[in-house]
């Protein structure tokens, strides 16, 4: 997205210029041994620009280092992603059942388990976040479904309980998504450019009002679609 990252000009062996994306990146965690660890791994990609972390805000991605999501982890997140703008990925060593829709809710489509935290992990998590795009572990979507599911069988035939509108277009889509392909991969597959496939992900999440594709990939599990 072109207000999630800025360009600058680096010079060239031959004296030419070329553009290089710049990814702007903070990174919070409770002690300064991981802070400086996942500093140190970021930095080996020279279009990293790490800043302090006072400075999240729109257009950032925010690094959120925790063992456990506890409560002042998690009111820290929805700060940051709600309230200051920015895209944000979770290092997290365990989640919980009942923590993984807060965490997806909060607006966090990117997370990372710590044991597999290495240095390509990270900048992976990062740049989508930075996109916008969904990045779970394979263990964590399953789940994210599964949960997801047994919430809408527990609310069907509910008085109130109403499935928003999802063209079969997006359902298409969103159920790429939901088996892991990224935004290349469900063009071939729907032989649609990228393009046309953002611009589906970007519509439905702004007419229903959810953050990333993580969030639209649990709202159509909830509706019923997937």
């Amino acid at each position: 997205m072109l207000n999630s990252i800025r360009t600058t000009h680096a010079g060239t062996a031959d004296g030419t210029t070329v553009s290089a994306a710049r990814v702007p990146v903070t990174v919070y965690a409770g002690d300064p041994i991981s802070r400086e660890g996942a500093m140190a791994q970021l930095r080996r990609y020279p279009d990293m620009e790490l800043r302090d972390a006072s400075a999240a805000g729109s257009g950032t991605v925010t690094l959120f280092i925790s063992d456990t999501l506890d409560e002042t982890t998690l009111t820290r997140l929805r700060k940051v992603v709600r309230n200051q703008g920015a895209r944000a990925v979770l290092v997290v060593g365990a989640l919980r059942e009942d923590e993984l829709l807060d965490v997806i809710e909060c607006g966090i489509g990117a997370i990372v388990w710590r044991h597999e935290a290495t240095a390509a992990r990270l900048e992976q998590a990062v740049r989508a976040a930075a996109r916008g795009d969904g990045d779970l572990p394979a263990d964590l979507l399953g789940r994210l479904i599964s949960q997801v599911s047994s919430l809408h069988r527990d609310s069907a035939g509910r008085p109130g309980v109403a499935a928003p509108g999802l063209t079969p277009r997006e359902v298409d889509v969103l159920r790429l998504v939901a088996d892991g392909f990224d935004t290349a991969e469900i063009a071939r597959k729907m032989t649609y450019s990228e393009r046309t496939v953002k611009n589906v992900i970007h519509g439905l999440t702004a007419r229903l009002h959810l953050r990333n594709r993580a969030h639209a990939v649990a709202h159509a599990v909830r509706a019923g679609y997937i």
